[in-house]
């Protein structure tokens, strides 16, 4: 073989293997560039089922926030009725009018105890007077009220 059909061989294998080689960079830069869309796709993806999951448990919160937000309602609306206790029996005593005019100063109500006694205070000027209605009323159990329970 002569030297310059060796280099003429040799010059078309180079001129073949540098667009072989043109060809390959541009398949992997395509290669390349599929790789990068299908990873974006991936994490757009990621991202919408992160989304949606996400979305579902707000929803779901929601959700449990108007449930419980309506049971207060309707319990803040119910009036708590306490629970019946055993029936209290209870007497009432009559204070007798004073034989004096006497005006008080302070008059207190003791609300009604399930208590055997029930005593009502009033504060009055003359304390002679609050003695003389005590001893009254121990010495006349007769006049007291009687209530029935049915």
């Amino acid at each position: 073989m002569s030297t310059s059909k060796e280099l003429e061989e040799l010059q078309n294998k180079r001129a073949k293997l540098e667009e072989e080689s043109r060809f390959l960079k541009e398949d992997q830069e395509d290669l390349e560039e599929r790789v990068k869309v299908l990873e974006e796709k991936i994490a757009v993806e990621e991202l919408k089922n992160s989304n949606d999951a996400t979305r579902e448990a707000i929803s779901h919160l929601e959700s449990t926030i108007n449930e419980l937000e309506e049971r207060l309602k309707k319990t803040s609306q119910m009036p708590e009725t306490p629970k019946p206790a055993k029936e209290i029996v209870s007497e009432v005593y009559e204070t007798p009018e004073p034989t004096e005019e006497v005006t008080p100063e302070i008059e207190e109500t003791v609300p009604e105890e399930p208590q055997e006694e029930a005593v009502t205070v009033t504060a009055l000027e003359d304390s002679l007077t609050v003695q003389q209605e005590v001893g009254e009323d121990s010495k006349k159990p007769s006049e007291k009220k009687k209530r029935k329970f049915f």
